[in-house]
């Protein structure tokens, strides 16, 4: 094991408090998967979503427990980046591990900053130009990078204020909605035990931000004991807020109109429940979640990205050729994240996010397995981590071959190519060594 890689600069020591650490946790998680992907996921759970957003948390949380113990172990801005080397060592498979998990994390940001633009146009009316909001998704991209360039302690608190005002307005569109909902007339439909299995897949990325938390580590005053309490406390309040929030969706919203404007189906229930005023508030939540989410993202992003610069032991691919600084990772990271948010749409980046970190932290927790005797985790609970986030993958990878064949390939191209990189770039630098 390589103790460089969890130095620690004194000075950096308690910038990032347990709240913030909460809210960053919070504010990857409530992102544009609830506001935006509701009606993909009813699509095949029908009326069944709350399930699917159960189901996605009970599994998620098993993934908590790993990256919490192994945060706590091994503190450090690489976050699961430092897990994959401590625990397979540095070399080719860490570094491509580290390399595709970096990608995870683009793509994932890309959904995030597809979901603020899907809003904004809402917000207009559905009437702005397709050129207008491809600049309206660079802008806010850019803007979270710039926040994260000005410090982590000014990120987690732009990050705590935004997600403060979004659990608010959640909370209240709740209670409005199960307030309006006629529960006489409700009925259950759609949604087959498959149906759900995929939803829970699809919504699996509303939970995946638990990781960007341990991103923050090494700025703790004590992580071993504020990292587990800053997650699981971080997954509580994001599963109570999407429960309930889906029961009030799926009761207020007939079942083909959630599936007919799923971009968009909270602020249609909204507009339901109070009117205009719900509708733009809810629009606007939907904005500061989704740029939180963004700046969440891409800070850790950017921190596996500077570690992969600063300590080459983590992937020789990113550390030898753009990655030099702090600076550099966020320019080549939000560059990144804007080429995806360009690309693809919003249904097809969301799947392929999901996909690409059910795979992501399976591997990790493997890898989990290996040193489980330094952090001090069961390994029952960590074998029940893989197995549930590779069914669920296989689930989702099955559906997305039918409905979406282009994400299932593309991310099949982004594995093969971090490991192919990685390969080359160690094969280079041994040559050049020699030489």
């Amino acid at each position: 094991m390589n103790s460089g890689l969890l130095k620690r600069n004194p000075k950096q020591a308690r910038h990032v408090s347990l709240y913030s650490a909460t809210a960053l946790g919070i504010g990857g998680m409530m992102g544009a998967g609830l506001y935006s992907l509701l009606g993909l996921a009813s699509s095949h759970a029908g009326t069944h979503v709350p399930l699917a957003f159960l189901i996605g948390a009970i599994a998620a949380s098993f993934s908590v427990y790993s990256y919490a113990k192994l945060g706590a172990a091994y503190p450090s801005s690489g976050g699961a980046a430092t897990f994959t080397v401590m625990s397979f060592g540095p070399g080719f498979i860490s570094g491509g591990i580290n390399l595709f998990q970096y990608i995870a994390y683009l793509i994932a940001a890309a959904l995030y900053a597809a979901g603020f633009v899907e809003y904004t146009n809402t917000l207009f009316g559905g009437d702005l130009s397709p050129i207008l909001l491809k600049c309206i998704t660079a802008a806010i991209i850019l803007i979270c990078t710039f926040l994260n360039l000005l410090g982590p302690s000014l990120a987690g608190k732009a990050e705590a204020f935004a997600i403060g005002l979004v659990v608010i307005s959640l909370l209240v569109f709740s209670a409005m909605g199960f307030n309006h909902a006629d529960f006489k007339n409700y009925h259950m439909a759609g949604g087959s035990i498959e149906g759900i299995a995929v939803a829970a897949g699809i919504l699996y990325i509303n939970f995946q931000g638990f990781g960007v938390v341990t991103n923050s580590s090494s700025a703790m005053k004590s992580p071993q004991k504020e990292l587990p309490l800053a997650m699981f406390s971080a997954l509580i309040l994001v599963t109570i807020a999407y429960l309930a929030v889906s029961m009030a969706v799926v009761i207020l919203i007939p079942l083909n109109v959630m599936q007919l404007d799923n971009g968009h189906v909270l602020a249609d229930a909204a507009k339901l429940v109070a009117g205009k005023v719900g509708f733009v508030v809810i629009s606007i939540s939907a904005l500061l979640a989704c740029a939180a989410a963004v700046n969440a993202t891409i800070f850790a992003a950017s921190n596996i990205a500077a570690d992969l610069a600063e300590k080459h032991e983590v992937s020789s691919a990113l550390g030898n050729t753009v990655l030099k600084n702090n600076l550099h990772a966020l320019t080549v990271s939000s560059l990144g994240v804007i080429v995806l948010a360009l690309i693809f749409p919003l249904s097809e980046v969301g799947q392929m996010a999901s996909l690409a970190f059910l795979l992501v932290y399976a591997v990790i927790t493997y890898g989990h397995i290996r040193v489980h005797k330094h952090t001090g985790a069961n390994p029952k609970i960590l074998w029940w981590a893989i197995a549930i986030n590779l069914s669920l993958f296989t689930a989702l990878l099955m559906n997305t071959i039918k409905t979406a064949p282009s994400s299932a390939i593309a991310l099949l191209i982004a594995l093969l190519a971090s490991f192919g990189l990685e390969a080359f770039s160690r094969l280079k630098s041994k040559r050049l060594k020699l030489h």
